[in-house]
């Protein structure tokens, strides 16, 4: 397997990988990186699909990349990844699968023109004081130490960074930021969590801080993101003859060392309740998820929370015995032990029924919902509220059933250990009224009209997941597997909590390209994995960073020190009238 970038190889078709024939392949979970894995399996590698089964432990596929109706309960999204279009292989993906509305156009097509005709762009990132706009909303307001330690985080080694929280390499000065505001809520980042990871991002998503507080650089699918991602995936994957086999639990999977190498030799499972094993070879090649975000998930209603109590949950169990077998494959415990209390674990699909709360969500996002455009284009934060609550609509309808009078809201809480402003309890201990109470109070809504908009004209469903940042905590290197071990043979480790360089977890983009890196190497597919988007290594890029993280100060305004700005004035001197001074007009920094 190696990295490729440029048009050349994006366009190409590989030779068919030798042997593919003698193959079969087993895929333990059905989120999107199983359902990645089989697609490049296909296309990629060629392998007839008939050879490929995806073994789910649900009775549904699409892992935490959801949206469902519940006959019980109603409308559920747990949550919803934001997409860019510098996500390389999500979208080398997407343009090989059929849209279900159109068959003669891919996913890709559809989103891409959705996005061009409606593109998003939040007219309030921020809010406070009950549905006022945050008066320096779209100033990052970072102070000059605060720039210097992002610029020292980013040049640190991963290596100087193992172990470490955020608030180990930040200030004060920094938190207070709204930087920090924008950037924490957008990718739920705590205080508490990996400095590894928050170096990571900075590196990957330099291209986005011109844009954190209008958050014009994301894209966003029609429905919810099951119905517009997962279903065309699982319908392609069956017209190829792959297999689907739900309520299958793997417990564990044997590896037997033969030489220097690994070959996984048997599948320990319970298929609908019963015992089974399967004895594997080397020409079975395995896909292992292994653990999960929204394992345990847990669901309240209006008048009960989501209860807190928890198993384990066998994606994380089949991880344990997977480590115990060996410490390359990872240290789980790292990342489902010790997670703090304060950490975010609860959010909320609020179903309104009527329009009395349409005129509130309408002012502070200038937008009509009932309009089918974007509403919020992501997260609107709320500054002052104690759970650090933030919500998100996205085009109405947000599922195909949804009636004409529904709105569908996403709520969720970053910090759990904290009373609400209106609602005094922690948000884990809030029924699904109280939720959406102490959303209608941040909104605006008159108090006295609360209690009963948020009883008789909305359903809301609580949601507790317990691991839901659990990608985030602090880590060293070796905690997660390689997407494929040294020496593995025909064992892969795909998903958010596989390894690979450069790459961010917590996103579509890495769940697909861990998914390509080992269907790539484990056949021995002769095209490149598109490479990491490179922005951390383009001057433009970098030179709009500064731009903009100086809240669009020139040069000659940014406050330095007297040395630094005497070099500083020699240094635009010897550039005069070069190319060096063209790329800083650019960037508007002269």
């Amino acid at each position: 397997m190696y990295y490729s970038n440029g048009n050349y190889e994006a366009f190409a078709r590989p030779k068919k990988p030798a042997n593919v024939d003698k193959k079969s392949a087993y895929l333990v979970g059905s989120g999107l990186a199983s359902l990645a894995a089989a697609t490049f399996l296909v296309r990629d590698g060629q392998m007839d699909g008939d050879r490929i089964h995806v073994l789910e432990e649900l009775s549904l596929p699409g892992g935490s990349m959801d949206g469902i109706w519940n006959e019980q309960k109603g409308y559920i999204i747990r949550g919803g990844r934001e997409m860019e279009p510098h996500f390389e292989t999500l979208w080398d993906l997407f343009r090989s699968i059929p849209s279900l509305e159109n068959s003669d156009v891919s996913v890709l097509d559809e989103y891409y023109w959705l996005n061009k005709e409606d593109p998003s762009f939040s007219k309030a990132r921020v809010i406070e004081n009950r549905g006022h706009r945050m008066s320096n909303d779209g100033k990052l307001t970072l102070s000059r130490k605060a720039i210097n330690e992002i610029i020292k985080v980013a040049l640190t080694p991963e290596d100087q960074l193992q172990d470490k929280q955020i608030d180990e390499v930040f200030s004060k000065e920094f938190f207070d930021s709204n930087f920090w505001l924008y950037w924490s809520t957008m990718f739920a980042f705590e205080p508490w969590a990996s400095a590894l990871e928050m170096r990571r991002y900075l590196l990957r998503f330099v291209h986005h801080i011109a844009t954190l507080s209008d958050l014009s650089s994301l894209r966003f699918t029609k429905y919810n993101q099951y119905e517009s991602l997962i279903m065309p995936m699982v319908k392609f994957l069956e017209s190829k003859g792959v297999h689907f086999q739900y309520n299958t639990i793997v417990h564990n999977i044997l590896v037997n060392r033969v030489g220097n190498g690994k070959v996984a030799t048997k599948l320990e499972m319970t298929v609908d309740g019963k015992s089974e094993s399967k004895n594997l070879t080397e020409n079975d090649l395995i896909f292992v998820t292994n653990g999960s975000i929204t394992e345990s998930t847990t669901y309240g209603d209006n008048t009960h929370p989501a209860p807190v109590e928890h198993e384990l949950g066998p994606t994380w169990e089949l991880w344990k015995n997977l480590a115990a077998q060996d410490p390359e494959f990872g240290h789980p415990e790292k990342f489902y032990d010790n997670i703090p209390d304060a950490n975010w674990t609860v959010s909320g699909s609020i179903t309104l029924t009527d329009d009395r709360v349409t005129p509130y969500i309408e002012k502070i996002s200038q937008k009509d919902p009932h309009s089918g455009s974007i509403v919020t284009s992501g997260p609107i934060s709320i500054k002052d509220s104690n759970w650090l609550l933030g919500y998100s609509i996205s085009r109405q309808p947000h599922f195909k059933a949804q009636k004409p009078n529904e709105l569908v809201v996403w709520v969720y809480g970053l910090f759990s250990d904290k009373p609400g402003n209106f609602v005094q309890k922690k948000i884990t201990e809030c029924t699904g009224i109280e939720l959406c109470e102490e959303w209608l109070y941040h909104i605006g809504v008159p108090e006295d009209q609360i209690v009963d908009i948020a009883t008789n004209s909305a359903s809301t469903i609580p949601c507790h997941m317990p691991y839901i940042t659990s990608y985030f905590m602090p880590r060293a290197l070796g905690d997660r597997p390689l997407v494929v071990p040294e020496g593995s043979v025909n064992l892969a480790f795909i998903g958010n909590f596989a390894e690979t360089e450069r790459d961010t977890v917590f996103t579509t983009e890495y769940s697909v390209r861990t998914a390509m890196e080992a269907v790539y190497t484990l056949l021995d597919v002769d095209r490149g994995v598109p490479e990491v988007f490179d922005s951390a290594f383009d001057a433009r890029v970098l030179m709009n960073a500064i731009y903009y993280l100086n809240d669009k100060k020139k040069l000659e305004d940014i406050q330095l020190p007297f040395a630094e700005k005497a070099i500083e004035k020699q240094a635009l001197k010897k550039i005069k009238g070069t190319y060096i001074e063209e790329l800083l007009k650019d960037a508007h920094l002269l």
